[in-house]
């Protein structure tokens, strides 16, 4: 029996006209290889610390389309692209400054981060804007931690990240055209970085998080829309006021700062209703079809955030 493979979804169906209309230009010759790398000893130390309270019984979705079906704009436009073209992505060595409102601002490597904060698997659903999703096995640990180690002030309301901008090792981020403005940010209220779902994932199926997926660490916030979840990063900022937010700049009538995961509020080009589990066959069309949750299914856990807040407007 064949694997089941996604359908390709046209860029036109999921990004701003305008920057499908330009697309094209951007894809071109890159860095071949696969990103997925063997764990090295540090890691695999890490990983097999405490179990995690967070587990889902539902079934993982398969790492092959975790790995090869992602959206990572700094190495190009297209599904693949982040696998086909990040096989000269360099993550050694690799610090993250965290600054800002902070008692304590520094400069942590990656290799101080597997070693000082206890890593454990966060089996999380991922629910895409662009209406699919996933069950993934995330490595990782709270984003609280990192925090505490800093020490917020009591100015401090929201936490601001950065991507790294390398065009010579990241496709997407040179040539005439580009997709976005770099570098990639994003960001989150203060409760929300410190709510005990948020993480900072260094790995996925046990393994160093691959390239592709936005090693060597990454944000994941599992009740907001996918595209919240910063990849590659190199500076976090305690601010005052809310930060800039990339797709919600570039189009705010379609991606808003929230993006909290609601089936009640669609997108302006299509249903949020409904989601297709990637891997997950079903019909002529491919994707289990399901019904999306609220919150993407961890209601219970963050509602509480938003409380007299209108709920319509999280999109």
């Amino acid at each position: 029996m064949s694997r089941y493979r996604p359908p390709k979804i046209a860029s036109s169906e999921i990004m701003p006209q305008s920057l499908y209309i330009n697309r094209r230009s951007l894809i071109g010759a890159a860095a071949a290889g696969m990103a997925l790398t063997v764990a090295p000893k540090a890691f695999a130390a890490a990983i097999a610390a405490k179990p995690s309270q967070y587990v889902l019984t539902e079934k993982p979705t398969d790492k092959q389309d975790v790995t090869t079906y992602n959206n990572f704009y700094e190495f190009g436009t297209d599904k693949i692209d982040p696998i086909n073209n990040s096989g000269a992505f360099q993550t050694r060595p690799w610090t993250i400054e965290v600054g800002g409102l902070v008692a304590k601002p520094q400069v942590i490597d990656i290799e101080t981060i597997l070693k000082d904060f206890p890593m454990e698997e966060r089996v999380y659903r991922m629910r895409c804007v662009e209406a699919w999703s996933m069950v993934i096995p995330w490595v990782g640990f709270p984003l609280a931690s990192l925090l505490d180690r800093v020490e917020p002030l009591g100015s401090a309301k929201y936490v601001a990240f950065e991507t790294v901008v390398r065009p010579d090792e990241m496709p997407g981020q040179r040539g005439l055209f580009q997709p976005m403005k770099w570098p990639y940010v994003e960001g989150l209220r203060l409760d929300e970085a410190r709510h005990p779902l948020t993480i900072l994932a260094t790995g996925l199926y046990g393994e160093t998080l691959p390239n592709q997926n936005g090693a060597p660490l990454r944000l994941v916030v599992p009740w907001k829309y996918g595209f919240k979840g910063i990849k590659s990063i190199v500076r976090i900022t305690l601010t005052e006021k809310e930060p800039p937010a990339s797709w919600n700049v570039m189009q705010p009538s379609e991606y808003g700062f929230y993006a909290n995961v609601n089936p009640a509020v669609d997108h302006p080009r299509w249903s949020q209703a409904t989601e297709r589990r990637i891997g997950e066959s079903s019909g002529l069309f491919g994707g289990a079809r399901m019904k999306t949750l609220p919150f993407n299914g961890y209601a219970d856990e963050v509602a509480g955030l938003y409380a007299g807040m209108d709920l319509t407007k999280f999109y």
